[in-house]
Parts: structure tokens; C-alpha cells; sequence
């Protein structure tokens, strides 16, 4: 939970109802919301799911309004951590909550939940000319590591003893590359 937001984790029966477009008994669901990358998300934490169990806390979540508790977006994790302890991160929000740096809060305490498991890195991509993506990957901490010719990465670490994302640390990658061969497939727009 953070100032705004509550960050919900999907269930597999509410991810379903994301994947298919249409809201379970009790979602509170703002206009717009799922939209193509919400869908493909919840799809992706099924598949997940299906394959090796629900994977919370390394899962999906549903970023929702604290005010009145409309799910306005998703971010979440794509599987759980590798064997070096790294995980790579998604997420997006509908059109009409984009600007509000409700994205970069989401982020921020999916960071912190990240740390606070013991994971030591997390990874994050935009495509090139997606500089808002770009920015909330920067406002929430994370370092600028390279670029190839379709994406930006990005990459926030903790070294043992560090204290939760944002304070004492977080470094930045050096020498990271664009060539990282782990699928990135994070803060992409929809087609």
C-alpha cells in the first residue's frame, strides 16, 4: 500500500477475469481498464500459474485507487527470481491515470516488496520512444544500463545489508548492455 495506491495481487480466478476483459463478482474497475497490456499480463501470470503454481509474491498485481478502490492498472513480476536473484518487473495504467506519477508510486513499492523478499536485482525495458515509461523507471530508482536498437534497460541493485529501494544501495549496473539475452517484455505500448 502506498499514499495512493493499493497494489492487490491477482489471484488466478481475478487474473482470468483480466485476461477475458470483464470484471468478477465485486471488481471495482475504471474505464479503460483492462487494456491490451493488462490482458496480455494476466494472460502471461495464467500461463505462469498453470506451469509451476501461483508464484506470489513474484506475481501479479492490480494497482488500485485507494480512494475508492478502482483497479486502474497493473504491475507485477515475471516469474520469480533467477538463480543470481534477479527478476524482471511490468506494469501500466490506463490512459486517463497516466502523468499523475501514480506509475513510478506503484513501481517504487513493488521495489521495496522485491528488497524486502531478498532479491538482489530488478530489470525493466521500454521501448526507445517511450520516454514516460523511460521516466518512471528513473523516478522510481532505477539506473539507465543501455540500449540496442528497439529498447532502453534499466536495473536497480542491493548489495547485502542495503536498506529498501531508494535509500542506501541501489546501484547502477556498470558495463550493463542492451544485449542482455533474458526476455524483457516490460512497459512496451500496446499494439
Amino acid at each position: 500500500m502506498t499514499t495512493r495506491l493499493v497494489l492487490h495481487p491477482l489471484t488466478p480466478a481475478e487474473a482470468a477475469y483480466v485476461a477475458e476483459g470483464s470484471p468478477g463478482p465485486d471488481a471495482l474497475w475504471a474505464p479503460d481498464y483492462p487494456n491490451d497490456g493488462d490482458r496480455a499480463g494476466a494472460r502471461h501470470f495464467l500461463e505462469h500459474c498453470a506451469d509451476t503454481g501461483n508464484p506470489q509474491p513474484f506475481g501479479a498485481y492490480e494497482i488500485r485507487l485507494r480512494e475508492d478502490g478502482h483497479a486502474i492498472g497493473g504491475v507485477g513480476f515475471h516469474g520469480v527470481p533467477d538463480d543470481q536473484g534477479q527478476v524482471t518487473i511490468g506494469y501500466g495504467l490506463i490512459p486517463a491515470m497516466r502523468g499523475k506519477g501514480y506509475a513510478s508510486e506503484a513501481l517504487r513499492a513493488l521495489l521495496e516488496l522485491a528488497r524486502a523478499a531478498g532479491v538482489a536485482s530488478v530489470k525493466g525495458d521500454a521501448d526507445l520512444d517511450n520516454v514516460a515509461s523511460q521516466h518512471v523507471m528513473a523516478a522510481a530508482g532505477m539506473r539507465f544500463t543501455g540500449e540496442d536498437d528497439r529498447l532502453r534497460y534499466f536495473r536497480i541493485d542491493w548489495t547485502a545489508g542495503s536498506e529498501a529501494a531508494g535509500e542506501g544501495g541501489a546501484t547502477a549496473t556498470e558495463g550493463a548492455t542492451g544485449s542482455d539475452p533474458s526476455p524483457q517484455v516490460s512497459a512496451r505500448r500496446p499494439s
